[in-house]
């Protein structure tokens, strides 16, 4: 009986002390109504205190990058605060560097409004808009890659650069009972307004690209947003070296769509790294490509050919194989898309090359 007395007493306590909890904090963390005054006085939203920055933006149709939907995994959701965000927190350390802190730059999604805010954000993320788009096509590419297509609804039209990305929102799933928010590059050119086509590698035990592989089908709806990022072309070069490995191809063929659609006056040589000839994709297109342009080479690369894959193009490391191809010492840009192992040997491999740094332009993922 003593026993059960002391339990049922714990328990007891347990019970008063979360019943307080809860009321301190509705009431202890009740900040009320506060404002938020974006590029001095461009935009003014008045917001209910206590949730994050990033999403009362988002709230009021104001969408920062944030490709891991706000858990301070993925660095971009960057604003300058000027005023009334509070001490920087652990949190945002290590994606803050000597000069943002010292200008202000905060990761909206850590910046938690408790009283009124000013603040300066980028005028072109204000050109970023939702859309509830239909998945209107899904090809199979590799055994873990497919393609979806997005079309917007009736009226709806998109603007960005290509290189590109939007973000995906799921829904809840299976043992899944959050929403979640992951960034995927387009692969369609800036062309194509009515929608956008982005490729997806199915990451294990990953939510967002379980969600589109395992649950997604032609006809449903998904909310999406964008256009995101700072990997695009940039125009002052005429030679261009494209580098990428796995869904790293998208913004990349977007990119190179792009500037043969302008019918631009650009030498382009594309590498694409895979490890055997399964994890080749898009193989066709880009060799019709090289039919029709004089000014554009694809050149695949098999790390690893399997003794079935009657393989008779370049194997090796594709960084190996671009040396025999790239000339060093000369003006041009290259633009690298894969894992972060890739994209750091390729650097090094161009810079051993007497490539500019500054013109080597990359998104690692």
């Amino acid at each position: 009986m003593e026993i059960l007395k002391t339990i049922l007493g714990i328990t007891g306590i347990s019970t008063v002390l979360a019943v307080f909890i809860i009321v301190a904090e509705k009431f202890l963390n009740n900040y009320g109504e506060c404002g938020i005054d974006i590029n001095d006085g461009g935009k003014l939203l008045k917001v209910d205190g206590g949730v994050s920055l990033l999403s009362a933006l988002a709230s009021n149709k104001i969408f920062i990058p944030s490709a891991c939907g706000g858990k301070a995994t993925c660095g971009l959701c960057k604003v300058k605060v000027l005023d009334g965000a509070g001490p920087v927190l652990p949190t945002e350390e290590p994606y803050l560097n000597k000069q943002e802190l010292q200008e202000g730059v905060r990761l909206s999604c850590q910046v938690r409004i408790k009283k009124d805010l000013r603040i300066y954000i980028p005028e072109e993320l204000f050109n970023i808009k939702e859309f509830n788009a239909t998945v209107t096509r899904i090809t199979d590419l590799t055994r873990d890659i497919k393609e979806y297509r997005f079309d917007f609804r009736e009226g709806e039209e998109i603007s960005f650069r290509a290189g590109q990305y939007m973000q995906i929102e799921t829904k809840p799933y299976g043992k899944v009972k959050e929403r979640a928010i992951r960034a995927y590059s387009i692969s369609s050119p800036p062309s194509d307004k009515k929608g956008v086509e982005l490729i997806i590698r199915k990451v294990p035990g990953g939510v967002c690209t379980t969600y589109m592989h395992d649950h997604v089908r032609e006809g449903d709806e998904i909310r999406i947003t964008g256009p995101y990022g700072e990997f695009y072309m940039r125009d002052d070069s005429d030679d261009y070296v494209f580098m990428a490995g796995g869904s790293g191809m998208a913004p990349i063929k977007s990119i190179i769509s792009d500037i043969l659609e302008k019918k631009l006056d650009k030498k382009m040589i594309f590498f694409f790294g895979a490890v055997t000839k399964k994890d080749l994709f898009h193989t066709e297109f880009f060799r019709e490509l090289e039919k029709k342009h004089d000014n554009f080479k694809y050149v695949p690369a098999l790390s690893n050919p399997g003794p079935d894959d009657d393989w008779e193009g370049e194997a090796g490391l594709v960084t190996d194989v671009m040396k025999r191809y790239v000339e060093t010492g000369r003006d041009r840009h290259a633009y690298l898309c894969g894992s972060p192992g890739m994209i750091n040997a390729c650097i090094k491999v161009l810079t051993s090359m007497e490539f500019d740094e500054s013109k080597i332009f990359y998104d690692k993922f």
